[in-house]
């Protein structure tokens, strides 16, 4: 008894947590219903391990999980994981704060097209450390020797395209802190 009770309790606490990670979203029920809360551990700029949270797709959690272990055992650093609630869904103010992030309900900047973090399948890494290159708008330098910095074929960029995710370094117009998976 006294285990189910215990299990029923992390259950409301992680139940509280996720509505906590999507509150004040404007995305429709539908699309916040299919958001999963992630939490992940990860290696800050000073080499201590935190733990972050993220919100993706729930097809996608598991996988995400895997990726973010591998990154902690590569010793890639990243300075914080927080849900974009955290910064009133204010996608320049999270990437100014270099926060990594999953779901925003957006469009892409400069134009009508839903972001594929609309839908909790993209993810944004160390945004001053990876810019999006034409487009950036936080002052962020991308030098590939920084700490926390996404390249061509680095083991960072492989844990997720393994797994089918495209990086968006490698596009015509270069956004290194963007991943997403079809």
């Amino acid at each position: 008894m006294a285990l189910g009770l215990l299990l029923a309790l992390v259950a409301l606490a992680h139940d509280d947590a996720r509505t906590e990670a999507l509150a004040g979203s404007n995305a429709p029920a539908s699309v916040l219903k299919r958001q999963a809360l992630v939490e992940v551990e990860h290696l800050d700029y000073e080499g201590r391990r935190q733990r972050g949270t993220l919100v993706v797709d729930a097809s996608l959690a598991k996988e995400v999980r895997e990726i973010f272990a591998e990154l902690l055992d590569q010793g890639f650093r990243i300075e914080k994981v927080r849900s974009a609630s955290a910064y009133r869904w204010d996608d320049l103010a999270s990437m100014k704060d270099n926060n990594t992030s999953g779901f925003n309900y957006r469009k892409v900047e400069g134009t009508r097209r839903l972001s594929n973090h609309a839908s909790g399948r993209a993810i944004d890494i160390n945004p001053m450390q990876n810019p999006h290159i034409g487009h950036d708008r936080t002052g962020a330098v991308y030098d590939r020797e920084a700490p926390g910095t996404l390249a061509k074929g680095s083991a960072a960029v492989r844990a997720f395209e393994k797994r089918g995710w495209t990086w968006g370094g490698k596009w015509r117009r270069p956004d290194h802190m963007h991943f997403e998976k079809p």
